[in-house]
Protein backbone atom coordinates (compact mmCIF):
# COMPACT_ATOMS: atom_id res chain seq x y z
CA UNK A 1 0.00 0.00 0.00
CA UNK A 2 3.15 2.21 0.03
CA UNK A 3 5.57 3.87 -2.40
CA UNK A 4 9.04 3.09 -1.26
CA UNK A 5 12.21 5.51 -1.75
CA UNK A 6 15.37 4.87 -2.20
CA UNK A 7 17.24 1.38 -1.65
CA UNK A 8 15.55 -0.95 0.81
CA UNK A 9 17.70 -0.34 3.91
CA UNK A 10 18.20 -3.12 6.42
CA UNK A 11 14.80 -4.66 8.14
CA UNK A 12 14.14 -2.58 11.71
CA UNK A 13 13.29 -3.35 14.76
CA UNK A 14 9.65 -2.90 15.72
CA UNK A 15 11.10 -0.91 18.90
CA UNK A 16 11.78 2.22 16.35
CA UNK A 17 9.56 5.41 16.24
CA UNK A 18 7.88 6.08 13.09
CA UNK A 19 6.90 9.45 12.58
CA UNK A 20 3.39 9.61 10.14
CA UNK A 21 3.74 12.96 9.07
CA UNK A 22 1.04 14.40 6.87
CA UNK A 23 1.68 16.45 3.43
CA UNK A 24 -0.39 20.14 2.82
CA UNK A 25 -0.61 22.57 5.96
CA UNK A 26 1.83 19.97 7.79
CA UNK A 27 5.19 20.27 6.18
CA UNK A 28 4.66 23.51 4.41
CA UNK A 29 1.89 25.22 3.24
CA UNK A 30 -0.93 24.83 0.92
CA UNK A 31 -3.22 27.87 1.10
CA UNK A 32 -1.87 30.31 -0.66
CA UNK A 33 -0.73 28.42 -4.33
CA UNK A 34 -1.30 24.65 -4.34
CA UNK A 35 -5.51 24.61 -2.64
CA UNK A 36 -6.86 27.07 -4.76
CA UNK A 37 -5.68 25.46 -8.13
CA UNK A 38 -6.53 22.10 -6.47
CA UNK A 39 -9.83 23.46 -5.82
CA UNK A 40 -10.55 24.92 -8.73
CA UNK A 41 -9.52 22.03 -10.45
CA UNK A 42 -12.13 19.96 -8.74
CA UNK A 43 -14.61 22.36 -9.04
CA UNK A 44 -13.98 22.32 -12.92
CA UNK A 45 -13.85 18.82 -12.92
CA UNK A 46 -17.09 18.40 -11.27
CA UNK A 47 -18.78 20.68 -13.29
CA UNK A 48 -17.78 19.23 -16.77
CA UNK A 49 -18.80 15.69 -15.66
CA UNK A 50 -21.84 16.12 -14.21
CA UNK A 51 -22.89 19.39 -16.53
CA UNK A 52 -23.28 21.77 -13.13
CA UNK A 53 -22.86 25.74 -13.14
CA UNK A 54 -19.61 26.47 -11.22
CA UNK A 55 -21.46 27.23 -7.85
CA UNK A 56 -23.42 24.20 -7.51
CA UNK A 57 -20.56 21.89 -8.57
CA UNK A 58 -18.10 23.45 -5.91
CA UNK A 59 -21.02 23.19 -3.19
CA UNK A 60 -21.36 19.43 -4.03
CA UNK A 61 -17.49 18.92 -4.27
CA UNK A 62 -17.59 20.70 -0.71
CA UNK A 63 -20.52 18.31 0.39
CA UNK A 64 -18.82 14.97 -0.73
CA UNK A 65 -15.26 16.47 1.16
CA UNK A 66 -17.09 16.63 4.61
CA UNK A 67 -19.37 13.87 4.29
CA UNK A 68 -16.76 11.07 3.02
CA UNK A 69 -13.29 12.64 4.07
CA UNK A 70 -12.37 13.51 0.23
CA UNK A 71 -14.26 14.61 -2.34
CA UNK A 72 -13.23 11.70 -4.49
CA UNK A 73 -14.99 9.16 -2.89
CA UNK A 74 -18.15 10.84 -3.52
CA UNK A 75 -17.59 11.21 -7.12
CA UNK A 76 -16.47 7.13 -6.81
CA UNK A 77 -19.82 6.74 -4.68
CA UNK A 78 -22.17 8.21 -6.64
CA UNK A 79 -20.86 9.11 -10.29
CA UNK A 80 -18.71 6.31 -11.07
CA UNK A 81 -15.47 8.57 -11.47
CA UNK A 82 -12.48 6.57 -12.43
CA UNK A 83 -9.77 7.44 -9.23
CA UNK A 84 -6.86 7.86 -11.45
CA UNK A 85 -8.12 10.18 -13.80
CA UNK A 86 -9.53 12.33 -11.10
CA UNK A 87 -6.58 12.96 -9.81
CA UNK A 88 -4.35 13.08 -12.49
CA UNK A 89 -6.60 15.94 -13.79
CA UNK A 90 -6.91 17.96 -10.71
CA UNK A 91 -3.21 18.03 -9.61
CA UNK A 92 -1.36 19.34 -12.68
CA UNK A 93 1.59 20.79 -11.14
CA UNK A 94 4.54 22.15 -13.66
CA UNK A 95 5.55 24.67 -12.04
CA UNK A 96 5.79 23.42 -8.10
CA UNK A 97 9.44 23.97 -7.65
CA UNK A 98 8.16 27.70 -7.85
CA UNK A 99 5.21 27.46 -5.75
CA UNK A 100 6.63 25.55 -3.27
CA UNK A 101 10.10 26.94 -1.46
CA UNK A 102 12.52 24.87 -0.50
CA UNK A 103 12.41 24.48 3.24
CA UNK A 104 16.03 24.23 5.33
CA UNK A 105 14.88 24.76 8.85
CA UNK A 106 12.30 21.68 7.92
CA UNK A 107 14.71 19.60 6.59
CA UNK A 108 16.92 19.91 9.68
CA UNK A 109 13.88 19.18 12.32
CA UNK A 110 13.54 15.79 9.84
CA UNK A 111 16.64 14.89 9.94
CA UNK A 112 17.10 14.99 14.06
CA UNK A 113 13.61 13.13 14.35
CA UNK A 114 14.97 9.24 15.61
CA UNK A 115 13.66 6.79 13.80
CA UNK A 116 11.16 6.31 10.41
CA UNK A 117 9.68 9.08 8.57
CA UNK A 118 6.78 8.59 6.28
CA UNK A 119 4.12 10.83 4.30
CA UNK A 120 0.76 10.43 4.71
CA UNK A 121 -1.15 11.91 2.49
CA UNK A 122 -4.74 11.74 0.67
CA UNK A 123 -2.80 13.47 -1.89
CA UNK A 124 -1.91 11.46 -5.26
CA UNK A 125 1.63 10.06 -4.94
CA UNK A 126 2.89 12.39 -7.99
CA UNK A 127 1.69 15.48 -6.49
CA UNK A 128 3.34 14.68 -2.96
CA UNK A 129 6.72 13.47 -4.22
CA UNK A 130 7.04 16.85 -6.18
CA UNK A 131 6.21 18.83 -3.04
CA UNK A 132 8.85 16.71 -1.06
CA UNK A 133 11.40 17.75 -3.78
CA UNK A 134 10.23 20.83 -4.10
CA UNK A 135 10.98 21.00 -0.24
CA UNK A 136 14.21 19.57 -0.64
CA UNK A 137 13.30 16.61 2.45
CA UNK A 138 12.50 14.12 -0.20
CA UNK A 139 15.75 12.39 0.91
CA UNK A 140 14.80 11.73 4.32
CA UNK A 141 11.49 10.25 3.99
CA UNK A 142 11.24 6.54 3.66
CA UNK A 143 8.07 6.33 1.61
CA UNK A 144 4.97 8.00 1.00
CA UNK A 145 1.50 6.33 1.43
CA UNK A 146 -0.37 8.30 -0.59
CA UNK A 147 -4.46 8.10 -1.30
CA UNK A 148 -3.97 5.48 -4.07
CA UNK A 149 -2.51 3.37 -2.12
CA UNK A 150 -5.30 3.17 0.30
CA UNK A 151 -7.68 1.20 -1.45
CA UNK A 152 -8.91 -2.14 0.68
CA UNK A 153 -12.14 -4.27 -0.11
CA UNK A 154 -12.13 -3.13 -3.68
CA UNK A 155 -12.49 0.62 -2.29
CA UNK A 156 -10.28 3.90 -1.58
CA UNK A 157 -10.24 4.80 2.50
CA UNK A 158 -7.89 7.41 3.20
CA UNK A 159 -7.32 9.63 6.19
CA UNK A 160 -9.14 9.52 8.60
CA UNK A 161 -10.28 5.60 8.07
CA UNK A 162 -9.32 3.91 11.20
CA UNK A 163 -9.29 0.66 8.89
CA UNK A 164 -6.50 1.92 7.00
CA UNK A 165 -4.37 3.00 9.98
CA UNK A 166 -4.86 -0.29 11.43
CA UNK A 167 -3.48 -2.02 8.63
CA UNK A 168 -0.96 1.08 7.70
CA UNK A 169 0.53 -0.24 11.29
CA UNK A 170 0.64 -3.89 10.16
CA UNK A 171 2.45 -3.06 6.74
CA UNK A 172 4.78 -1.29 8.84
CA UNK A 173 5.55 -3.76 10.99
CA UNK A 174 5.52 -2.34 14.47
CA UNK A 175 3.05 -1.15 17.25
CA UNK A 176 0.64 1.70 17.01
CA UNK A 177 1.98 3.12 20.35
CA UNK A 178 5.17 3.63 18.53
CA UNK A 179 3.70 5.71 15.65
CA UNK A 180 3.16 9.36 15.84
CA UNK A 181 0.97 10.91 13.31
CA UNK A 182 1.44 14.45 12.48
CA UNK A 183 -1.14 16.22 10.77
CA UNK A 184 -3.39 19.84 10.65
CA UNK A 185 -6.91 18.02 10.47
CA UNK A 186 -8.01 17.13 13.93
CA UNK A 187 -10.56 14.33 12.81
CA UNK A 188 -7.51 12.51 11.46
CA UNK A 189 -5.81 12.80 14.39
CA UNK A 190 -8.69 11.52 16.50
CA UNK A 191 -9.41 8.22 14.27
CA UNK A 192 -5.28 7.62 14.61
CA UNK A 193 -5.67 7.87 18.81
CA UNK A 194 -8.77 5.31 18.43
CA UNK A 195 -6.02 2.83 17.08
CA UNK A 196 -3.39 4.03 19.52
CA UNK A 197 -1.39 5.97 17.34
CA UNK A 198 0.28 9.27 19.27
CA UNK A 199 -0.96 12.66 17.79
CA UNK A 200 0.44 15.94 17.33
CA UNK A 201 -1.78 18.42 16.18
CA UNK A 202 -0.07 21.04 13.66
CA UNK A 203 -1.78 24.29 13.42
CA UNK A 204 0.72 27.10 12.29
CA UNK A 205 0.83 26.26 8.79
CA UNK A 206 -1.70 27.07 6.43
CA UNK A 207 -3.91 28.47 9.77
CA UNK A 208 -4.86 32.03 9.82
CA UNK A 209 -7.07 31.66 13.18
CA UNK A 210 -5.67 30.15 16.29
CA UNK A 211 -6.93 27.31 17.51
CA UNK A 212 -7.09 26.68 21.19
CA UNK A 213 -3.77 25.08 22.90
CA UNK A 214 -4.58 21.40 23.90
CA UNK A 215 -2.83 20.19 26.73
CA UNK A 216 0.92 18.71 26.20
CA UNK A 217 0.15 15.44 27.64
CA UNK A 218 -3.35 13.48 26.82
CA UNK A 219 -5.50 12.93 29.83
CA UNK A 220 -8.35 10.22 29.70
CA UNK A 221 -10.42 10.46 26.75
CA UNK A 222 -8.32 13.30 24.86
CA UNK A 223 -7.61 12.85 21.64
CA UNK A 224 -4.74 14.82 20.84
CA UNK A 225 -1.48 14.57 22.90
CA UNK A 226 0.41 17.84 21.64
CA UNK A 227 -0.08 20.48 19.58
CA UNK A 228 2.54 22.65 17.91
CA UNK A 229 2.79 25.87 15.78
CA UNK A 230 5.28 23.98 13.07
CA UNK A 231 7.25 20.32 12.44
CA UNK A 232 10.32 22.10 13.35
CA UNK A 233 9.08 22.53 16.97
CA UNK A 234 9.63 19.13 17.53
CA UNK A 235 12.68 18.75 19.03
CA UNK A 236 12.24 21.00 21.37
CA UNK A 237 8.56 19.59 22.74
CA UNK A 238 7.60 16.44 20.74
CA UNK A 239 10.21 14.22 21.76
CA UNK A 240 9.68 13.86 25.49
CA UNK A 241 5.91 13.61 25.80
CA UNK A 242 5.80 11.09 22.95
CA UNK A 243 8.61 8.97 24.53
CA UNK A 244 7.15 4.95 25.75
CA UNK A 245 6.61 4.84 29.12
CA UNK A 246 8.42 1.85 30.80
Amino acid sequence: MTRRRGRRGPVRSPSHRVWLLDLDNTLHDATLHAFPRINAAMTGYVADLLGLPADEADALRDHYWHRYGATLLGLVRHHGVDPAHFLRETHRFDDMPRLVRRNDRLRAALARLPGRRIVLTNAPAAYAEAVLAALGIAPLIERVVSIESMRFAGRIQPKPSRAMLRRLVATLRTDAARCVLLDDTPANLHSARAVGIRTVLVTGVGHRKAVRPVPRRAGRGRRIDLQVQSVTQLRREALRPVQETP
